[in-house]
């Protein structure tokens, strides 16, 4: 004869909401002190020659998170910031709001677009020698699920899959705290020398 097992304290406690609960204050918390640290830098603008010559593409995008480089106004326009950066990837977080959405309600596919064009962009930034910069050749989006202001956060996280001397290749994901995919895109840039004085 089974019986039955004793009720659990944790009964009416869904583990995946937990786990998204533990995650999203883990998030606000990196974002508080990146803040802080941007907040102290340069602010929005664009960095200068003198700024960033001899630098790599990683040094540039530490020098960014670490708040001695400015960092792009548009992040402040839609309310997203770099969060992590690694030799061939990149991170940031963005903070759906009801100035982003659509007739429809949902979040509109254009910031959805932007912050994967974002990790991707800096992700491969991360890999340019000294001198040498990249241009957005082709991006393709792909939106899987729609975003609301109640998912609170999203990250995009850009990898680079191939980076040569012409071409470059990366992939990205958008995803919430729990782990859903909101999208997922891919990205062809060219890569050049650039122009000195």
């Amino acid at each position: 004869m089974r019986t039955a097992n004793p009720p659990s304290s944790h009964a009416d406690t869904d583990p995946t909401a937990d786990s998204r609960e533990a995650t999203l204050q883990r998030w606000l918390q990196e974002e508080a002190a990146i803040r802080a640290i941007l907040d102290q830098g340069p602010g929005p603008g664009v960095a200068r020659p003198e700024q960033i010559v001899g630098k790599n593409g990683l040094q540039q995008m530490q020098a960014l998170l670490e708040g001695t480089l400015p960092y792009a106004e548009m992040a402040r326009t839609l309310d997203f910031l770099i969060v992590e950066v690694g030799p061939g990837r990149a991170v940031f977080q963005g903070t759906p709001r009801q100035q982003h959405l659509n007739p429809m309600g949902t979040v509109h596919g254009g910031w959805f677009a932007t912050l994967l064009d974002s990790a991707l962009g800096c992700a491969v930034h991360t890999c340019m020698l000294p001198g040498r910069g990249y241009t957005t050749a082709e991006l393709g989006v792909y939106l899987v699920k729609a975003i609301t202001p109640k998912v609170g956060r999203v990250r995009a996280e850009g990898r680079v899959i191939h980076c040569g001397r012409q071409l470059a290749t990366a992939e990205a994901r958008l995803v919430g705290p729990d782990g859903t995919l909101y999208a997922h895109a891919t990205t062809t840039c060219l890569v050049f020398d650039l122009p000195t004085r």
